[in-house]
């Protein structure tokens, strides 16, 4: 029976899909998303939302968020809680290759006008100082032996040698060091693939953006003041990638690892390979976790350095420090992450594992693990639109415990890389958008292609998705000047 006639509508937001619907299910799975996202929504994230519906331990719902799309074992903006007093699992497909993920947004106290005679001089200044691309080396040069110390302490170690300030810290989710991690439990394989990589964008959908914070496009002025954006037409810096070749060697020793005794050792069967696990408290799913810190500590370094390399561009440009430019972060958001939190489910506080792959943790005011200058107003969420679009800062709300407080990512994906190289090519885009005001520098031509805004979703469509539900709320509408794609 076609997965639409099992569809049920909870809300105008909510979608549902039974037990009834697979064998296997343990739990509901819930789509979150407008009438006109369902409609557009690629059948193939239904099978996979329900796989991952069966796997041990999972909690109350499987859940893909409204930019959801076909990923690699979970779909991306994939959610799922394991109590892992209850055999829940870890699973590196509900997590991603690209561990941690994330975005970073900065502000500084310039406007457009001030900004826009030096664009093109501050994205090419840029393009020349954060390495971008497949296999791009970062300049902080590192031992084998310094990068093992670097994925133990992440964003911190960058601080201690000099690359940012220490307020910076707790601007960043988990204070920029998860705690547990241990580089015992990566191999030299990983090492290889990442030691050079620190300050670095990489390629796909990451980037570096200067943007706009347009009058019409502050939705709350009191909460975008909390968050440093205090006028219109203020220029603020988001940019968006992860841990490199690093966080996707981790992933897949891991995945192999587990797939050897998924089911020899702890009899667990599975609807997908892509879905490989192991019992949380098993000794392999603890070896994962520590490794996946990792990971997320080596991305936390990775923007930190970034943030260093933006602010000495814009002093160099304005002839100004970067104190004086006020070049202060706002948040760094993780995407691609398992981390253990408390919630409250069926009346009871619960530790759970909560995987977020392509999706943001969106904590409500008052909730621990928030900067004491947020507590009163949520955990900011930064979500980055295409390049051509826009993208969003919003906050979490009380009701976002019904996604045990986790949100979009981004626009999402309508088109796999692939048609959007045949349907556009990068040098008509890049004209287009230089004619629409946002100049813009890639590393290729096909990349560039790939990720025309026409192969996403609306980025509104996607944040007014989220509003309606109730799991984030919209502060301000960020507009692209300045892009540079990996």
């Amino acid at each position: 029976m076609p997965i639409k006639e099992f569809l049920e509508k909870i809300s105008d937001t909510v979608w549902e899909i039974p037990v009834s619907y697979k064998e296997g299910m343990r739990v509901p799975a819930r789509i979150y998303g407008t009438e006109k996202i369902i409609s557009e929504l690629d059948e193939a994230v239904y099978d996979q939302v329900t796989n991952v519906a069966t796997l041990p331990g999972i909690t109350k719902y499987a859940m893909c968020m409204p930019d959801g799309h076909f990923g690699y074992g979970f779909p991306i903006g994939g959610v799922a809680a394991m109590d892992v007093e209850k055999g829940g699992v870890i699973s590196p497909g509900g997590i991603g290759f690209d561990i941690n993920c994330g975005m970073r947004l900065m502000v500084t106290n310039l406007t457009y006008h001030e900004v826009k005679p030096y664009i093109k001089k501050l994205v090419d200044r840029l393009y020349e100082r954060v390495p971008a691309g497949v296999g791009s080396s970062g300049f902080v040069k590192l031992s084998r032996n310094d990068f093992r110390q670097v994925v133990e302490q992440g964003a911190q170690w960058c601080v201690n040698n000099g690359y940012g300030w220490e307020e910076d810290l707790e601007l960043i989710e988990e204070n920029g060091c998860i705690k547990g991690a241990d580089s015992a439990k990566i191999s030299d394989k990983a090492i290889d693939r990442g030691f050079n990589q620190i300050g670095t964008l990489g390629s796909g959908n990451h980037y570096l953006e200067i943007q706009v914070a347009r009058k019409l496009d502050i939705f709350d002025p009191e909460l975008a003041k909390t968050m440093g954006i205090t006028m219109p037409d203020q220029v603020v810096v988001m940019f968006h990638c992860g841990s490199r070749g690093f966080g996707h060697q981790v992933a897949t020793d891991y995945l192999q690892r587990f797939l050897k005794v998924m089911d020899s050792k702890y009899g667990i069967k599975i609807l997908d390979r892509e879905l490989a696990c192991a019992p949380f408290d098993s000794p392999e799913g603890q070896a994962y976790f520590s490794a996946m810190k990792c990971g997320i500590n080596m991305s936390y370094a990775n923007r930190q350095v970034i943030l260093h390399r933006i602010r000495e561009v814009f002093s160099e440009i304005f002839e100004r420090s970067a104190e004086d430019l006020g070049m202060h972060m706002v948040y760094d958001v993780a995407h691609n992450t398992a981390k253990l939190e408390n919630h409250v489910v069926d009346g009871k506080k619960r530790s759970l594992l909560v995987h977020r792959k392509g999706a943001t943790r969106a904590f409500a005011p008052g909730m621990a693990d928030i900067p004491e200058r947020y507590k009163n107003i949520g955990q900011p969420v930064i979500i980055g639109g295409s390049m051509e679009t826009g993208s969003y800062l919003l906050v979490g709300v009380p009701t976002g415990d019904q996604t045990f407080f986790s949100t979009a990512h981004g626009s999402g994906r309508t088109m796999s890389r692939t048609k959007a190289r045949k349907a556009w090519k990068g040098e008509t885009l890049l004209k287009d958008m230089q004619k629409k005001g946002i100049y813009v520098r890639s590393t290729s031509m096909s990349g560039l292609a790939e990720e025309a805004g026409a192969a996403y979703k609306d980025i509104d469509d996607v944040i007014e998705a989220a509003e309606l539900a109730g799991i984030s709320k919209k502060v301000v509408r960020l507009t692209p000047i300045g892009n540079i794609k990996g």
